[in-house]
């Protein structure tokens, strides 16, 4: 038999063999402060690979050094970046998955600690910190406050996020992922929690949307057709008066128009302040909003545990992807035993294993 969770799934002209994803995941590990990914990364990203995965997504990957969440994240603001990552999307390719870049700015969330250190809020410049930014001059609670972005500076970072895509396709990358997510810049434009801007890129959801829009756009123009867009959306701030489903179905609607293919809805991150209902597929009903309303292909994500409930998430139609994130973490093989478990007979399963198959008993030696 075939699950709809290993069915396979086609953008533009990038075909994946399985909706069974790994998510972007914050490692903190370019322990140079350059952002250049590592043998840790390697490591780390093809394993999910080699353990099945149809796409992965690389974590949060800042377009300029400022727009980085902590001083030990990765870049993708120079070619010696660009050049660094080929290793690692090579060998993702040599086991049969595709892999994608998640393009991030963190905007007032950015020069923190990593999240296993202290939290002392932004960082100084003594502790490898810098100044931060933000649409608006509202801080993050227990953050220094921003400096709000003149409307050039805006246009700027579209134009990082531009070259930052540029980048990746010339790594060798298969897709990128915008970060519109969790409290991050492109979600503090989004937000009205956050945005109390009075140019173009404040005020009314259409002007709060444009430095998505204008992303989307400047990337599907320098990348041409055949490259696929995915952008990450907060489904909802989770706090009244802020950013909601309703919202993000109309943006993400605009946002295909503009030529991104596929939206990943997470949730949360705006304010320290809301109360999230966490708990196993939290944020499923997200995606299956604005999957229905804006009538788009997205991707659900958190705490999607168990092989069979993302096989019911895909087949009752609720997202056409699942991104799973901490299941990989503790089995990088979770692809290959979610087949196992829902009966799907693979044909890449890594020959060099052929001794511990999930399929069969052990082999004698």
């Amino acid at each position: 038999m075939t699950s709809a969770l290993f069915t396979p799934i086609t953008l533009r002209t990038t075909t994946f063999r399985n909706r069974l994803w790994v998510p972007a995941m914050c490692q903190y590990s370019a322990e140079n402060y350059d952002g250049m990914p590592g043998p840790w990364h390697l490591v780390h990203l093809g394993s999910f690979a080699r353990g099945g995965a149809g796409a992965i997504v690389t974590e949060a990957t800042a377009v300029v050094p400022e727009g980085r969440i902590s001083p030990q994240d990765l870049g993708l603001w120079n070619d010696a970046q660009r050049d660094a990552f080929r290793p690692i999307i090579d060998f993702v390719h040599t086991q049969g998955a595709k892999i994608g870049v998640q393009l991030a700015h963190a905007g007032r969330k950015a020069s923190t600690p990593r999240t296993w250190e202290p939290q002392n809020g932004t960082l100084s410049e003594d502790e490898h910190g810098w100044p931060i930014v933000g649409p608006s001059a509202i801080a993050f609670d227990g953050y220094d406050t921003p400096r709000a972005l003149s409307t050039d500076e805006v246009d700027g970072v579209v134009e990082a996020f531009v070259r930052g895509a540029v980048r990746s396709q010339q790594a060798g990358f298969d897709f990128v992922e915008l970060h519109a997510a969790h409290g991050y810049l492109m979600h503090q434009f989004l937000s009205p929690l956050s945005n109390e801007r009075t140019d173009r890129f404040g005020g009314s959801l259409e002007n709060r949307a444009r430095i998505v829009l204008d992303a989307v756009r400047g990337i599907r123009a320098a990348t041409g057709p055949d490259f696929p867009i995915l952008v990450r959306f907060s489904g909802t701030d989770w706090v009244e008066g802020g950013w909601d489903e309703h919202e993000t179905a109309t943006v993400a609607a605009w946002a295909v128009e503009a030529g991104a293919d596929l939206f990943d809805i997470s949730s949360g991150g705006i304010a320290a302040s809301a109360v999230i209902p966490v708990g196993p597929g939290y944020q499923v009903p997200l995606a299956a909003s604005v999957r229905s309303d804006a009538d788009v292909p997205t991707g659900a994500v958190g705490l999607i545990l168990t092989p069979q409930q993302a096989e019911e998430i895909v087949e009752s139609g609720q997202s056409d992807v699942v991104f799973v994130g901490r299941e990989f973490l503790r089995d990088p093989h979770f692809a290959l035993r979610a087949a196992f478990e829902l009966g799907d007979d693979l044909d890449y399963y890594p020959q060099q294993y052929h001794r511990a198959p999930f399929h069969a008993a052990p082999v004698a030696l």
